[in-house]
């Protein structure tokens, strides 16, 4: 008997007929950090990483290991740590992620007012700021009999016939930054034409922030099945997220305290074929993270897009009969 956390319509969804499953996978990930305050405005952003590896499945699981391909070993070379972990059901969905940056950001894009060529800082390796999350979220799909998140993002279903859901969820994630304002200040006069300087606004002028995210969020997620074995997945969600905030900057000693209502989203994409036995596919996410008050904001940008071929194997008992 199906659980019913996983109960669905099969005339919509075809039901996983196998015990277990062989994976492998590339991924890329990518990350985008501005920085604004008063007209200026500042885009970091390390370059992508790209990893490889096996994954194998048992139901609803996956275990698995990629490797970076600079780096074929178990410790990053630039410090970025990653983890992420998701779980998809016909009814509910859970992720967890934890993310640390490296030491490898650069400059991408730099606006420092009237008569600046942004240009002189564009890719300048720096290594003085650190975005780290950790968090949690979970939400609900409502039409769970008919639309199957776990074909287009676990492939553990085939959804049969064309379908989308709404879904409301809630999270919570815990965000800090760090800034080495005064070496950000030097690199970027050392760039400087002789006899120039730039100073930066005093909102950037911090060392740390703490920040926590207090989230819900709706959103609407649609199943195409444009042919036989085939479907493309598209979702977004958007987050309106309560932050509750301390940081120090250069010319407020105290800090500054607030709790402050930003919006956040999450975007999913897949592309899967699938026809029971064997599955392979492309799939990509996308989260951003905003933090704003009137004076300064912090926007971050993340996301993966991965590549897959996977074989489903060992029928389970009630198939085997057919």
């Amino acid at each position: 008997m199906t659980m019913d956390i996983d109960r669905t319509e099969e005339d919509y969804i075809e039901p996983n007929h196998f015990e277990f499953s062989a994976m492998l996978q590339a991924t890329r990930t990518f990350e985008n950090f501005v920085l604004s305050s008063n007209g200026q405005s500042i885009e970091l952003a390390p370059d992508g990483l790209t990893k490889v590896g096996p994954y194998f499945g048992w139901r609803w699981l996956f275990f698995g290991y990629t490797f970076d391909i600079k780096n074929l070993g178990f410790n990053s070379s630039n410090g970025r740590k990653e983890f992420d972990l998701s779980f998809y059901s016909s009814k509910f969905g859970v992720d967890l992620y934890y993310r640390r940056s490296g030491s490898d950001y650069k400059i991408r894009d730099v606006k420092l007012g009237y008569g600046i060529d942004g240009d002189l800082f564009e890719g300048m390796t720096f290594a003085g700021v650190k975005v780290g999350i950790t968090g949690i979220s979970a939400y609900y799909i409502f039409n769970n009999d008919h639309f199957s998140y776990p074909a287009a993002f676990s492939q553990s279903t085939c959804q049969k016939i064309s379908c989308g859901s709404w879904m409301v969820g809630a999270g919570y994630t815990h965000n800090t930054l760090d800034l080495d304002y005064s070496a950000l200040q030097d690199a970027i006069n050392n760039r400087m034409p002789v006899g120039q300087e730039v100073k930066l606004d005093s909102g950037m002028m911090f060392n740390n922030i703490k920040y926590n995210d207090y989230m819900l969020s709706a959103g609407y997620a649609y199943n195409w099945v444009f042919a036989k074995n085939w479907l493309f997945c598209a979702s977004g969600q958007l987050a309106i997220a309560y932050k509750s905030s301390y940081g120090n900057t250069a010319d407020e000693k105290k800090g500054f305290d607030f709790g402050k209502v930003n919006p956040d989203m999450v975007g999913r994409f897949a592309l899967v074929y699938n026809n029971v036995r064997w599955y392979a596919g492309v799939s990509a996410i996308l989260r951003t993270n905003n933090y704003r008050t009137s004076r300064f904001k912090a926007n971050n940008m993340y996301g993966t897009l991965s590549a897959y071929v996977g074989y489903n194997f060992v029928l389970k008992k009630k198939y085997k009969k057919r």
